[in-house]
């Protein structure tokens, strides 16, 4: 791939121009609103002039209830030698093109399974993808050239190519990202007129559980707006699972000893089934989840303080395979997570408190 046309320049359409701009690929930028386009030209993600005639690969990074529009357009006027989108959804897309009479043999619908709260060209960074899955959804139709443009693109973002089926995909994210987003805005929503006091208390895990529920709500809309049937069908099942919940909750209330067993079993069921869900979440690198010890480390909220322990670590030979931040409520305090591998936890613990970190047990 030597030319590429991005089609929508915000995050992930400037992400991906960043990525292809750094290995080489002549990259021209358009959207609706010119202004975005020059930001991202600005960034150096390539060229917001028109290109002289038609180029390799047309990445359409518009919202997806524009999407079908957007690329009709560009395989009507002959942009390019292949298409792609990176909608988050893929089937409904997909089945307009054919609506429209459209060859599908130059075109292949993709997801790039990464993101970030924020929105717009200032959000992106050409490491977006890095390390994180990239589903294609190639059908028979799909010519073997646009393919390995795709793989390419794929390769050049430093991403993992998935292939998949356009449905199944569809049914995947509701699932893994759609569903989890209404629950966490419908957590947040908790938050809106609670009380200043109780706000206070937030720790570590409602930040966790509410951290995605920041994202732009227009963006979102016109997610679920493209994806409902599965997202609904998944809600339903949460559903059913509060009211049970809530029913567990209220027969622990009650004075009647076989309720509050009845109650208590309620309770461990959905905790039960919540541990088992969870340990099916991939962990490091998309590998299989793997138990770490944790070391946490008080510090003071003072720059340079995550450097200094990332830098003791270092020098005890202890690699970090990931690590959570927690701030002391009012105080110029935090306490650090450090997770490492069961046998280097004695050993991290150990060259920690020599360089005079306070552990905390």
């Amino acid at each position: 791939m030597r030319t590429a046309l991005v089609i929508g320049t915000g995050l992930i359409g400037t992400s991906a121009a960043l990525a292809l701009t750094q290995r080489g690929v002549t990259v021209h930028l358009v959207d609706h609103d010119p202004e975005q386009a020059r930001t991202a030209a600005a960034l150096g993600a390539g060229t917001d002039e028109a290109p002289e005639g038609p180029i390799d690969l047309a990445i359409v990074a518009a919202p997806p209830a524009h999407v079908a529009a957007v690329l009709a357009d560009a395989m009507r006027r002959g942009v390019a030698r292949g298409y792609l989108d990176v909608a988050s959804v893929k089937g409904g897309p997909r089945r307009e093109l054919e609506g429209l009479g459209l060859d599908l043999s130059a075109y292949i619908g993709t997801h790039p399974m990464s993101g970030r709260e924020k929105s717009g060209p200032l959000a992106a960074t050409a490491d977006l993808f890095e390390g994180r899955p990239w589903v294609l959804t190639p059908t028979r139709d799909t010519d073997t050239e646009v393919l390995n443009l795709a793989l390419e693109l794929v390769s050049h973002c430093r991403a993992v190519p998935v292939v998949m089926d356009a449905d199944a995909h569809d049914r995947a994210v509701a699932l893994v990202s759609h569903m989890p987003h209404l629950v966490s805005s419908m957590v947040a929503a908790r938050l809106e007129n609670a009380e200043e006091a109780a706000v206070r208390l937030c720790g570590q895990g409602i930040r966790d559980v509410t951290r995605i529920a920041a994202s732009d709500p227009r963006m979102w809309i016109d997610i679920l707006s493209a994806n409902p049937g599965p997202v609904a069908d998944l809600l339903s099942d949460v559903a059913l699972d509060l009211d049970e919940t809530v029913r567990a909750l209220r027969s622990l209330q009650s004075s009647d000893e076989a309720k509050r067993r009845e109650g208590t079993s309620g309770i461990q069921d959905v905790l039960r089934r919540g541990n088992a869900g969870q340990v099916r979440v991939p962990g490091k690198h998309g590998s299989a989840p793997r138990a770490y010890e944790v070391v946490a480390v008080l510090i003071d909220d003072q720059p340079g303080q995550l450097a200094r322990i990332f830098a003791d670590a270092g020098r005890a030979g202890v690699n970090i395979e990931d690590v959570r931040i927690e701030h002391a409520t009012g105080q110029q305090a935090g306490l650090v997570q450090l997770m490492v591998e069961p046998q280097a936890a004695p050993v991290l613990t150990a060259a920690l408190r020599e360089r005079g970190w306070a552990i905390r047990q």
